[in-house]
């Protein structure tokens, strides 16, 4: 494999329990260097204008932006999460790059082939250090392309299980014991529907082609993505066992054969006991279920004896900039929003985890968020657990990642195909189109 970009959880985990941060400004905010001109910048995202929590979180951390630099002018451009490599190559080849990228996960390893991405570090210059200080290692490492760093972690989540704790109670459950297996939530799914209700829904046929659910499902069973040689192992027998479950629900009517916006309406109208996706979700879940039912969380399930394994899920800001005044802007917006503020905001009003380790327990940004936000606890405590997201290589990834989701997992979960025989056929196009 030409090139894998992975996150160490036990890094991770460790970060995230670190000790407190001196209670002061976190100096990362302040105007940018010096600068008197005003300059406009483009910023492409996709959260951007998105209803919900990302939206308005999103235009919350612009305009705070705006508050902290005024020489500075922020044109977001809205673009759906499976539309943003695409859209932005097409850009670049047509002269007009966006001169700030979110890029998810799932496409970061093409990005580093295909765009004209700029080293952040040589753009902050001796402002780096101060800059990333309290920002796990390997976050950077993860943005590290031929050496160097070009994408800094911005929104980050893990799956998760919401729960209706309503329906728990309707079903004869026990809403204070959540299930912890593929088992248990089989058992508790065919209860919930035995009341009247749908069971589950796992939200891995994703409309933006990630596959961090996949992923989960595939890792919490055993198997990995890629294998120990950089080779395609999607069809392995534990893949197939992990997805084989999840198909299993549907078959069984405990989960609805429908699209996630589906899935995520029925559950926000109390009628669906559980919905296992990223926690990006959870600020919008909460508000839908405000007044209607009691919303809680769980930890992603095991598929067997050994404990689960999730992934993650979310985005790296690049910058493309070339002309010198622009890229001076662009590092600002980037250092804000990957700031203490930036990252504590992203928490509050995205619904994201906090990528710095020393705003947790900080009074002065999280550290009494979490007493009256239980909802991300169980995704915090799953840090500990959680596996490197992995991505296939080269310039075509991306497509083998589409292609994925689109041949292989949609019609096992949704319509019912042979798994083994739709991974085997799924895998070995995946090997021709990136050589692996």
């Amino acid at each position: 494999m030409k090139r894998l970009h992975t996150v160490s959880a036990a890094v991770l985990a460790a970060g995230t329990l670190l000790g407190l941060a001196a209670c002061s400004p976190d100096g990362q905010s302040g105007s940018a260097d010096g600068a008197t001109d005003q300059t406009t910048i483009t910023f492409t995202s996709y959260n951007y204008g998105t209803q919900g929590a990302a939206g308005t979180g999103t235009q919350a951390l612009l305009d705070r932006f705006a508050q902290l630099h005024p020489e500075i002018t922020v044109k977001p451009q809205g673009v759906a999460t499976a539309d943003v490599l695409t859209k932005t190559k097409a850009a670049v080849a047509a002269g007009a790059a966006p001169d700030v990228v979110q890029i998810g996960y799932s496409k970061l390893a093409e990005a580093f082939e295909t765009l004209p991405t700029q080293s952040l570090k040589s753009l902050a210059g001796a402002d780096w250090d101060a800059s990333v200080k309290g920002i796990a290692p390997v976050f950077l490492t993860t943005g590290t392309s031929d050496g160097d760093v070009h994408a800094l972690p911005y929104t980050v989540s893990v799956p998760t299980v919401f729960y209706n704790a309503d329906l728990f109670k309707k079903a004869g459950l026990d809403p204070a014991d959540p299930p912890a297996t593929i088992d248990e939530i089989r058992t508790s799914a065919k209860a919930i529907v035995a009341a009247g209700h749908h069971g589950v829904y796992f939200g891995i046929a994703d409309p933006s082609k990630s596959d961090y659910l996949t992923q989960s499902v595939i890792n919490s069973a055993g198997g990995s993505l890629i294998g120990a040689n950089g080779s395609v192992a999607l069809d392995s027998d534990q893949a197939v066992a992990g997805l084989e479950a999840v198909q299993g629900l549907t078959r069984s009517g405990l989960q609805p054969a429908v699209g996630v916006e589906d899935a995520l309406s029925d559950f926000a109208k109390g009628n669906l006991g559980m919905f296992v996706a990223s926690t990006a979700v959870s600020g919008q879940l909460a508000a839908k279920a405000k007044g209607k039912f009691e919303l809680r969380s769980a930890g992603f399930p095991a598929f067997g004896q050994s404990a689960p394994h999730p992934t993650f899920s979310g985005a790296g800001l690049m910058v493309l900039s070339k002309d010198p005044a622009k890229q001076k802007a662009a590092w600002q917006f980037v250092k804000f929003l990957t700031s203490k503020e930036g990252y504590t905001m992203i928490t509050k009003d995205l619904g994201y985890l906090p990528l710095r380790a020393d705003i947790v327990a900080d009074p002065q940004y999280l550290g009494t968020y979490f007493k009256d936000h239980t909802l991300l606890l169980p995704p915090l405590k799953e840090l500990g657990t959680v596996k490197p997201y992995q991505s296939f290589s080269g310039p075509k990834a991306n497509q083998a990642t589409v292609l994925l989701q689109d041949d292989a997992i949609e019609p096992i979960v949704l319509r019912g195909a042979d798994v083994r025989s739709t991974l085997g056929t799924t895998a070995g196009r995946i090997r021709d189109l990136v050589g692996q």
